[in-house]
């Protein structure tokens, strides 16, 4: 989060005085690339390149160069997830970064239940069958990261969660009938927690706004800090920060709230689909 932070503030500094990334690049002796990634918060800092970019910025007061080079210090420090670089590519680390530092998540899914709702059993179901391959324990260590993921919904700087699940997500079974029992229960459960907020797009209402697939949305305290739009594929993932961008996603997900029923409404949408398992 805090590469995220810096790398914004570093973007705005540039931007205002109208100095490009290739003239930034060329002033640390690197790449426009590089500097995209830095402002992306995708690579670590060197403090003697972030001295170097804040004078080419102009930033010549000792409190405002000290603030921002004790943040690059502090990006620096690995995360807890950092533990799991044996099973966590790293496109997905720059994720629970930001995940962890939303102070709003909003989540629209459509194959599986979204990751921070899952139950361990559940989560074991996903894994295995999207990596039959994988020996046990590798296994077993997804399904610890995904789990641990799930303490920031009940942390101290806990964000509030607001997931639609299209009806497809529910009806479509990962392990055996108990296990999308249990995973139900813990749907309507979590559902009345105050942080969450838990939608159910049902079949019934047919053709709706999220026409596009699944997608998450996460908004920062920070006033620096944009929304970020996170498209997750095969391989890979894409991070969208662009105004206009961001606003399509976000129509439609105002879309999904508006017309997916209520919180209560899709409780008993839950319970019934429990009654049928």
């Amino acid at each position: 989060m805090r590469r995220i932070l810096l790398g914004s503030q570093l973007r705005r500094l540039r931007e205002s005085r109208g100095i490009t990334r290739e003239a930034a690049g060329y002033s640390i002796r690197a790449s426009e690339s590089k500097i995209s990634r830095m402002e992306l918060g995708r690579v670590s800092f060197k403090a003697r390149d972030v001295e170097d970019l804040l004078t080419l910025y102009g930033v010549g007061d000792e409190n405002e160069r000290g603030a921002l080079l004790g943040l690059a210090r502090e990006a620096n420090v690995a995360g807890w997830w950092h533990s799991f670089g044996d099973v966590l590519p790293g496109w997905f680390q720059t994720y629970i970064g930001l995940e962890g530092a939303a102070s709003l998540i909003r989540v629209y899914e459509v194959q599986f239940v979204h990751g921070l709702l899952q139950t361990e059993a559940y989560a074991q179901a996903v894994v295995t069958r999207g990596m039959p391959d994988a020996p046990r324990a590798e296994i077993d260590r997804r399904v610890a990261l995904r789990l641990e993921r799930q303490k920031v919904l009940v942390s101290e700087r806990a964000p509030q969660f607001h997931a639609v699940l299209d009806e497809a997500a529910l009806r479509r079974p990962y392990g055996d009938r108990s296990v999308m029992q249990g995973q139900l229960r813990h749907l309507i459960e979590i559902s009345e927690h105050p942080g969450v907020t838990l939608q159910i797009m049902p079949f019934s209402f047919g053709g709706h706004a999220g026409e596009s697939g699944a997608f998450t949305m996460l908004s920062f305290p920070e006033s620096d800090l944009s929304d970020i739009v996170y498209l997750e594929q095969l391989t890979s993932a894409l991070y969208l920060d662009k105004r206009e961008e961001v606003a399509q996603y976000q129509r439609v997900m105002e879309k999904l709230q508006k017309d997916g029923p209520d919180p209560a409404e899709s409780r008993d949408l839950l319970r019934g689909l429990l009654q049928l398992s």
